[in-house]
């Protein structure tokens, strides 16, 4: 066994479980889902919000914007869009989680509640997971 994971090992276990996903649900929903930030000029990608839909749930992954974008309604803007699309595709609910350190509060304070936290490094942090129904 080995504790690394290739390109190789991630394909055979994405598609080994989406394929035994399928064969019980009988239907193949997912999709990826990006709401990206680019730079007028250069067309450079910026930030955004990345993530997937699948079996009625919207899953956000990965959101990032740099510290100069902050606090403009950018990221409000990002999060409205990415829900809006969940919503178009049918999902009913959306899941997330974050880090105490990173922005649960930006969340919360657009609709989005805790229902769970685990303790992680460093000492007095936690992963924060947390959902919303859309």
């Amino acid at each position: 066994m080995s504790a690394t994971i290739d390109a190789e090992v991630e394909q055979t276990i994405l598609e080994g479980l989406n394929a035994y996903n399928d064969a019980i649900t009988g239907y193949s929903d997912r999709q990826v889902l990006s709401v990206v930030v680019r730079d007028r000029d250069s067309q450079r990608v910026l930030g955004g919000a990345m993530g997937r839909t699948s079996l009625g749930l919207l899953f956000l992954d990965l959101f990032y914007l740099p510290a100069a974008l902050r606090g403009l309604g950018l990221g409000s803007r990002i999060l409205a869009q990415f829900e809006e699309e969940g919503r178009r595709r049918g999902c009913a609910s959306a899941v997330l989680y974050t880090i105490t350190f990173q922005a649960p509060e930006f969340y919360e304070r657009r609709g989005w509640r805790r229902f769970g936290e685990i303790a992680c490094s460093p000492e007095g942090t936690s992963r924060v997971f947390m959902s919303k129904p859309l």
